[in-house]
């Protein structure tokens, strides 16, 4: 089931502005969506679209197959922007009980679920403290909760560990993963890489409004790998070798660092070395990060 789906997505302000030029994207159920870009890629407009409080210039946009601003879509999602701001005259529990209130949840069951979002995101003992007495990263779980209490089929999250340490994000991974298990789908827009890597499935780069690249995480770091070649000395007839077998990325006097499509290479570069008579010390295989595949996609596009 395609629970997102835009094409050709396109929007322009009123400024001339171009926040979004054709961007296509589609999400499944039961899937966590890394959504990625540096900052004025158009990650936020587009949110802002799929919740229905931004219309497009251009192009189509999907949520559970409906038009965002049908109401009952918005009934299916929650929401946890990333500049958020509470009543903070109310407790923790005040809070939910109201935002429950606003979602039609009856009385019996918004108290269940106030208790039940509570403990899941850690302020169960926290719940009759006013909000203003809460840390940064509380009132980061306390978004979570509200974004959470209705129990919505898609949940977009914008920065959810931003203000979180690293205690703190771990139990968002694995409220994530709960989520997912559940057959809830997560949009999850960060720029803490190394938590994307963790626990989404499929990702999508954008820059200036486009996607720059996409696909299954495992198979974007899978398809590049890294092959760290130390040795006494890189002669030129060995760095040809090199080159015929991969990508070089760097290189020095003693050490080649290589990118391959697969683990094949390895021995072809030691079958080479004690071909040449070059004396190897280590051949260190590495998938490449995340962060590495993301800084190529954006640097490729500057260029």
């Amino acid at each position: 089931m395609t629970v997102i789906a835009t094409q050709q997505l396109r929007k322009v302000y009123g400024n001339g502005k171009v926040a979004l030029e054709s961007l296509s994207l589609e999400v499944g159920r039961a899937e966590v969506f890394g959504f990625l870009g540096p900052n004025g890629a158009g990650k936020t407009t587009a949110i802002k679209i799929l919740m229905g409080l931004v219309a497009p210039t251009a192009g189509s946009v999907k949520v559970f197959g409906l038009p965002p601003g049908d109401p009952a879509v918005k009934g299916r999602l929650g929401f946890l922007p990333e500049h958020f701001r509470f009543y903070d005259w109310l407790t923790g529990r005040e809070l939910l009980d109201f935002s429950g209130r606003l979602a039609g949840l009856d009385a019996a069951r918004r108290r269940r679920r106030v208790d039940e979002t509570l403990r899941l995101v850690g302020l169960a003992e926290a719940a009759d403290v006013h909000i203003r007495g809460y840390s940064k990263g509380m009132q980061q779980r306390i978004g979570l909760a509200q974004a959470l209490l209705h129990e919505p089929e898609l949940v977009l999250l914008d920065e959810p560990t931003s203000a979180l340490d690293p205690l703190g994000r771990r139990e968002v991974r694995d409220i994530i993963r709960r989520l997912k298990g559940e057959g809830v789908t997560v949009f999850l827009n960060s720029h803490l890489l190394s938590e994307v890597e963790l626990v989404c499935d499929e990702v999508a780069i954008v820059d200036r409004g486009r996607v720059v690249r996409s696909g299954p995480l495992a198979a974007l770091v899978a398809g590049e790998r890294e092959l760290r070649v130390l040795v006494d000395h890189v002669t030129d007839e060995f760095r040809a070798r090199l080159e015929g077998l991969g990508s070089v990325l760097t290189a020095s006097d003693t050490e080649v660092t290589l990118a391959v499509a697969d683990g094949e290479a390895a021995p072809l570069v030691a079958q080479a070395a004690v071909e040449l008579g070059v004396q190897l010390h280590a051949l260190v295989p590495a998938h490449r990060r995340l962060e590495d595949i993301f800084v190529q996609a954006i640097e490729g596009e500057a260029g």
